[in-house]
């Protein structure tokens, strides 16, 4: 499975990204899709991830600001990112399980700042 993600950049606080990862190759039978992110200094952390179902978690600290969703006819995985803050400046990957296997792809820059 390869994993192509896109759609970061810089933004000014208070503005939106949406980013995207499509799954390509050996692709039927993903289940979980998910984003990480991983700031300088800092270990990285879950900020979201969609069940098969349609089951959604998130991160405390983007609860309500962060939309993730999923096309599983195309194998891709969405976040929608909204009232970004400075403190939402990352290195943001995306994540899926097959089966037994996790695969990640690889990040993409966010950077918000005004």
């Amino acid at each position: 499975v390869q994993l192509q993600a896109s759609g970061g950049g810089l933004v000014q606080p208070g503005g939106s990204l949406r980013l995207s990862c499509a799954a390509s190759g050996s692709a039927s039978g993903i289940s979980t899709m998910a984003w990480y992110r991983q700031a300088p200094g800092k270990q990285r952390e879950l900020v979201a991830r969609i069940f098969s179902s349609g089951t959604t978690t998130y991160a405390d600290s983007v609860k309500g600001r962060f939309t993730i969703s999923r096309d599983s006819a195309k194998n891709t995985v969405y976040l929608q990112m909204n009232s970004l803050k400075a403190e939402d400046t990352a290195v943001y990957s995306c994540s899926v399980m097959r089966w037994t296997n996790t695969y990640w792809g690889q990040g993409t820059q966010v950077t918000v700042s005004s």
